[in-house]
């Protein structure tokens, strides 16, 4: 098995690694009913890609359209999207850029990276698993709680939805044609 440490030492610095959207999930959770029921909600369009530096560490991108959230429920769905939560009118995209990663064990990193929604940036810690996978992409599986109200993402009816939401990320990256892992 290839550890972390030995892709990021061994990758080419500069080659440019593409999310593969059809692999790749971006979800949140959020309890409501006053913490009785979890809500999950998935964004449907992202897309994003990544580099090894030259000091060999990460940097990156994912784009997520706010609009392509989707809990199943058409009624929910359209509530997430307004002035209450997303705002997506105004707010189109929530974005995550990444700027380095600490290697914490064969196949685990922290990234540093900053969240912005609603144009409220926060900077984050992010625990990574790292797989390479069998046709030499590369997934990174990462969550984290966050605060939505910190974001502007609001919306709490009565009081039901607890401020603390669950964000979840499983993006698989392949390297971009041309260039060499």
């Amino acid at each position: 098995m290839t550890t972390v440490s030995d892709l990021l030492a061994n990758a080419q610095p500069g080659t440019t690694w593409i999310l593969d959207r059809d692999r790749s999930t971006v979800t949140v959770r959020n309890k409501t009913f006053w913490g009785a029921v979890t809500v999950k909600g998935t964004f449907s369009e992202i897309e994003g890609a990544g580099e090894v530096t030259p000091a060999h560490t990460i940097a990156g991108h994912l784009s997520i359209g706010a609009a392509s959230v989707s809990t199943g429920i058409g009624k929910r769905d359209d509530h997430l999207r307004s002035a209450d939560f997303f705002e997506v009118e105004n707010h189109p995209v929530i974005s995550l850029e990444v700027h380095g990663a600490t290697v914490t064990g064969a196949d685990t990193l922290d990234l540093d990276a900053t969240l912005t929604v609603k144009r409220v940036e926060r900077r984050l810690d992010l625990p990574a698993t790292v797989k390479l996978l069998d046709d030499g992409a590369v997934r990174i599986t990462t969550k984290a709680e966050i605060s939505r109200k910190e974001f502007g993402v609001d919306g709490n009816m009565a009081g039901m939805i607890p401020d603390t939401a669950r964000l979840e990320g499983d993006a698989v990256f392949t390297a971009r044609a041309g260039d060499a892992p």
